[in-house]
């Protein structure tokens, strides 16, 4: 694994260990220049609270292609009755500090203060994202990620309602593949991703998809999903 210092590069992400599956190196900041380069070559941070920043690209790599995204009859059912209200970058802190929340009896979070700061710059740069679920004024539900050119690469999602979270990915998707996004990056491996759609992809393959995908000019700012 490398250490980081502020001006260093990052190594090549062929370079990440196996196991634990992907660390590829340690310490350096969090500022946008160094985040967005980070997402750029399909590495992203992922560390605790009192830890040194941790940075990640593992093999395979989880993704969502916008095409591929499983609507459950139920989830249909709740699309059609329109129960959430739908909003993009209206609340992108509150979101974060709702993803943030422990869901555990074990506690702790790896959205720290730290990382909280450092998206909210990247939100407030036009780069960091969030999509909203409202019920009855209140936030339900909503995730929050990084676009970069035609790839979207998601952070964290949290419910306080049934379906809250999928209603707004399913929205953040319709979005995305409006303006021919090619990938949603979802990091690592989860059955609630896959049971959506999500599958692995080799990440040479993920890399040299994600280096198509960057360059595209970036989408206005801030994002106005339709409703459905």
């Amino acid at each position: 694994m490398h250490w980081l210092r502020a001006t260093d590069s990052f190594p090549p992400v062929e370079q990440a260990l196996q196991s634990p599956n992907g660390l590829l190196a340690a310490g350096a900041d969090l500022t946008p220049a160094r985040l967005l380069d980070a997402y750029a070559r399909g590495i992203f941070p992922w560390f605790s609270a009192g830890q040194p920043i941790l940075w990640w690209s593992p093999d395979p790599r989880l993704v969502l292609v916008p095409s591929e995204l499983k609507i459950s009859r139920s989830l249909r059912k709740t699309l059609a009755k329109g129960a959430f209200e739908i909003k993009a970058d209206s609340a992108f802190r509150a979101v974060m500090h709702a993803c943030a929340e422990p869901r555990s009896a074990e506690g702790g979070t790896w959205i720290t203060p730290e990382m909280i700061d450092a998206y909210s710059e990247l939100h407030r740069l036009g780069y960091a994202h969030s999509v909203e679920s409202w019920c009855d004024g209140e936030l339900a539900g909503g995730l929050y990620g990084v676009a970069l050119g035609r790839a979207f690469f998601g952070e964290s999602m949290f419910a306080r309602r049934t379906d809250a979270s999928k209603v707004a990915l399913a929205h953040l998707v319709r979005y995305l593949r409006a303006r021919k996004f090619g990938l949603i990056d979802c990091q690592m491996h989860t059955a609630h991703l896959v049971s959506l759609g999500a599958r692995e992809m080799p990440r040479r393959e993920f890399c040299a998809q994600l280096a198509k995908l960057v360059h595209f000019p970036q989408c206005k700012i801030p994002w106005v999903l339709e409703q459905e």
